[in-house]
């Protein structure tokens, strides 16, 4: 039986089963969502729930957005993961409205325990029942999950963001610390008449670098295609992301996932690449790709993605050559293999053998817990 925080059920008080795991997991996928939920701004949320003590669905949703919230631009992230992980019904991308109240203690409820709404709770409160199967989902491997295990898997990629590793730019901007501006020194001393005054200052500006993902539309990918691409159409809503599919031809579809909604761009990535579920050619596109994108700067300094399985129906020596020479152009390359996470694999297809000398990260790419830590090796997290 779920009860209020202090009430008790049959003369004893309900132990927690796992409150704080869920409120975990949600700063978890906030940091997925590109909102610095960092260690004290979760612990100042786990602090501020359990001081509201019975969890009012507003609760949390204020919480949350207060302690763990830095800026104007988390703000809309805050509003998209909080749909996605707590299951308000809100479509992903769109402002949530403030949830209604709605008291249930965030405590996982028994699986035999059938669920009871009041007649004006329509939503759903984020009760940990949904939250905690969102934790469950997070580690399944994408190809074995159900229709409504999908949906919410959709839901909650929608929710992501991918940013490169940050790299110092040539322009500056006015600092407490750094290099003496000149130019701004001697302008504010002509504007006081040439009485001394504070000393300006300058330093380099960080931008995040230009992200491109290859992702394998072939046979042998297609349990995974629908939800890489909506990886990739979450990190498509950065300006310094480019998309390609390979299969048997290269297609640029970084427009078609420019819509705003996921099942529009992919509608639109559906209508725009003629070789769905085809062989692979991963080196003679490979080659093509760096023809025609990479030497004029798609791939020079950026952080290459292939979402890949590495079956190669070409010559591997070619597919090996090709890599070299991306390798030389990026600033990282970073192979995901969604099979890299079964029991026993070993990179023994040609393909993926070829490419793996010149490929600096090979990860899993197989469940939502996998494309949130891709998500931290492309951030250059790995290396900090």
């Amino acid at each position: 039986m779920v009860a209020p925080r202090g009430e008790a059920a049959h003369g004893h008080s309900p132990a927690p089963l796992g409150g704080d795991a869920v409120l975990v997991g949600f700063a978890r996928a906030l940091r997925s969502a590109g909102v610095d939920a960092g260690a004290d701004r979760l612990h100042a949320f786990l602090r501020a729930v359990d001081e509201l003590g019975p969890a009012l669905r507003a609760d949390v949703y204020w919480a949350g957005r207060l302690t763990l919230c830095g800026d104007r631009d988390d703000l809309e992230r805050y509003e998209r993961a909080f749909a996605a992980y707590f299951g308000t019904g809100a479509r992903a991308g769109r402002a949530t409205p403030v949830p209604p109240p709605s008291r249930l203690r965030l405590v996982v409820r028994d699986a035999a325990e059938p669920r009871t709404t009041s007649a004006g709770d329509d939503e759903g409160p984020p009760t940990a029942s949904l939250a905690s199967s969102a934790e469950v989902l997070r580690h399944r491997d994408i190809a074995e999950l159900a229709a409504a295990d999908r949906a919410q898997l959709r839901r909650l990629l929608a929710a992501f963001a991918l940013h490169g590793e940050s790299r110092r730019s040539a322009r500056r901007r006015p600092a407490r610390r750094g290099e003496v501006d000149a130019h701004r020194t001697v302008r504010e001393l002509l504007r006081h008449g040439g009485e001394p005054g504070r000393l300006r200052r300058h330093a380099r500006t960080e931008r995040p670098r230009r992200v491109v993902l290859l992702v394998d539309v072939s046979g042998s990918m297609a349990p995974y295609a629908d939800a890489l691409l909506r990886f990739a159409h979450a990190a498509a809503r950065g300006p310094r992301t480019e998309v390609f599919t390979i299969g048997t031809r290269l297609t640029r579809v970084t427009r078609e996932l420019s819509h705003r909604d996921p099942d529009l761009a992919m509608r639109a990535v559906a209508a725009a690449v003629p070789d769905w579920r085809g062989g692979t050619r991963l080196g003679v596109l490979l080659r093509e790709f760096l023809n025609r994108w990479g030497q004029r700067g798609t791939a020079r300094g950026a952080v290459v993605v292939v979402l890949s399985d590495g079956w190669e129906r070409g010559d591997p020596e070619v597919l090996a050559a090709q890599m070299r020479r991306l390798r030389r152009l990026a600033h990282r390359v970073i192979w995901a293999n969604p099979r890299r996470a079964r029991p026993g694999y070993a990179p023994l297809a040609a393909g993926m053998a070829a490419a793996l000398p010149s490929v600096d990260a090979f990860v899993d790419g197989h469940s939502l817990a996998a494309l949130e830590s891709l998500a931290a090796v492309v951030r250059g997290a790995d290396r900090a």
